[in-house]
């Protein structure tokens, strides 16, 4: 049985304050967690789980802290609508000063929307980009419902925060493309081994501060009569022809 003081700390972790100050994050259910197991057993602080999830997967819990709960005691602490077996208690990674020369960098501009995020560092691990610069201002990638939106991409892809006008003026001579409404056809670009991404707040857009930094602005042709395409559908078709 849980205690009372685990309880509030693990239901703390849902808010960036708690995570600052802890280091740590969660990630739910047992897809999740079995690709924890299998490559990033590092991250692993503790698992709290179903006694039938633990006994199905006996042989990858050696030297894991595994703690059994009952559905009740799930409930409380999972972040989801419907729990799923297992919760983990994860460390977050070392924050490192990132450098766009050499890579692809995607850069999000004050996203706020935990799945467009979540969605984005998603896609970005399709497309072989290993890392996302974002804005102090954008979403935390250790939201809990950026973790589940990136389906286990944020164990893989590095995200940073910093002050972006300042990290791109610090980048060197790499290409630097804004996503806007109106641009240059992005059909019409070359793929790009080493470039940096802008993109937008889903409302704002991209601040004048970082449009005036871009060496390329780009755009999606569309054919229909709605205004905009959602941050993350955007930043996957975008991918698809700069990749």
């Amino acid at each position: 049985m849980l205690v009372k003081s685990v309880i509030k700390d693990i239901q703390s972790l849902a808010l960036k304050k708690y995570r600052d100050q802890t280091g740590h994050y969660l990630a739910e259910g047992p897809k999740l967690v079995a690709e924890l197991l299998q490559f990033h057993r590092d991250f692993i602080v503790s698992l709290y789980a179903l006694p039938e999830w633990i006994d199905a997967h006996q042989k990858s819990l050696e030297g894991i802290t595994v703690v059994g709960i009952d559905e009740k005691e799930l409930a409380r602490i999972s972040q989801l609508q419907t729990p799923h077996q297992v919760v983990a208690v994860l460390r977050q990674p070392q924050q490192m000063v990132p450098t766009a020369l050499g890579q692809f960098t995607i850069a999000c501009c004050g996203l706020q929307d935990p799945g467009n995020l979540g969605t984005i560092i998603r896609t970005a691990d399709w497309f072989g980009v290993r890392q996302l610069v974002c804005s102090p201002e954008t979403v935390d990638c250790f939201n809990p419902k950026v973790v589940q939106a990136s389906m286990g991409s944020v164990f893989r892809v590095k995200v940073y925060y910093t002050a972006l006008e300042q990290w791109i003026d610090q980048s060197g001579s790499v290409p630097v493309l804004a996503a806007t409404m109106q641009g240059t056809d992005v059909r019409s670009m070359p793929p790009l081994s080493a470039a940096v991404l802008l993109i937008g707040n889903e409302s704002t857009g991209i601040p004048s501060s970082l449009l005036q930094r871009a060496t390329h602005v780009v755009s999606i042709p569309g054919k229909g009569s709605v205004e905009s395409l959602n941050a993350a559908v955007a930043t996957g078709i975008i991918l698809s022809y700069l990749r």
